[in-house]
């Protein structure tokens, strides 16, 4: 039975998966573009490491299009395998899943076709698909487009300049497929909110779970959705946001992570669910049982 929430998945399920881990994938891509000498640290965001990497590429020589080094990327995360807490999500059976990873096992197959209501190449405000009956949404692209894959600092700022028109401004999509009006428009006027067009209506309208997704302040997109839809609900107050939004996360990472992730993730008003089990697939069957009720 189809249950009307939905989860915003991370990298983190794929964790118990064999194939290309996070780690290897960067060792990779330095490989591929012939840098060696370049290395991430604590201190250097990924986006900008990922420009690092393709600004000496196109320096060097070794490639001389990005689209050289996405189509590797998407190649490389097509190599990892399904793992079993890719099934239990299906299993749980959400309406919506959206997924910030770029290949397709949670849908366990390749889809043919993006069914979204605008057809995108590079941003991903609508790029969605649907397998038996689940809508999945790729806000960060995906493998079968590789240019759509969000990784450097200049995508991040194009993906947050197209959500934050789509909220707030006339939209300047050529299609009368979606509604003409921005969402804070639809959400809090007359017009009311008629369909689900992108995978930002879900979060003022449905409950969303986030798992295995550490939420790293580098991911500018999503916490300027979460900050401003806690800015609505608690400051501005101009349009009805009841829905709640739910962040698990392992014990042990909560020591990890001195407690400022957690703070800001309750002063939007996200609900915390710590987890007594270690990261790994007790973990996410807890993960589970706790959203089944």
């Amino acid at each position: 039975m189809m249950k009307n929430i939905a989860l915003l998945v991370g990298n983190g399920v794929n964790a118990a998966s064999k194939g290309v881990s996070w780690k290897d994938l960067l060792s990779k891509i330095v490989k591929f573009c012939n840098c060696p000498d370049l290395q991430t640290d604590e201190d250097k965001p990924f986006p900008l490491f990922y420009e690092e990497i393709f600004l000496t590429a196109i320096n060097n020589g070794s490639i001389k299009k990005e689209i050289e080094l996405k189509k590797f990327i998407a190649k490389e995360v097509s190599k990892i395998e399904p793992n079993v807490v890719h099934r239990m999500i299906r299993e749980l059976r959400p309406a919506h899943i959206i997924t910030l990873n770029y290949e397709f096992l949670l849908e366990d197959t390749v889809p043919e076709k993006n069914v979204g209501l605008v057809k995108e190449s590079l941003y991903s405000v609508f790029r969605k698909y649907v397998v038996d009956g689940i809508t999945f949404w790729h806000p960060h692209g995906d493998s079968h487009n590789p240019i759509s894959i969000n990784l450097g600092y200049e995508h991040y700022g194009g993906q947050l300049q197209k959500m934050r028109n789509y909220v707030t401004a006339i939209p300047d999509y050529k299609t009368k497929k979606i509604a003409q009006e921005p969402l804070f428009q639809r959400l809090k006027g007359k017009i009311g909110l008629k369909q689900i067009q992108s995978w930002i209506d879900l979060f003022f309208t449905m409950d969303i779970h986030i798992v295995g997704l550490t939420l790293d302040f580098v991911e500018t997109d999503l916490w300027w959705l979460i900050t401003y839809r806690a800015r609505q609900q608690k400051y501005k107050h101009d349009c009805p946001v009841t829905n709640k939004i739910y962040y698990y996360i392992p014990k042990m990472y909560v020591i990890d992570d001195k407690m400022f992730k957690i703070k800001l993730l309750e002063a939007s008003g996200v609900i915390v669910v710590v987890i007594d089990k270690e990261h790994g697939v007790d973990y996410y069957a807890n993960v589970i049982r706790n959203i089944s009720g």
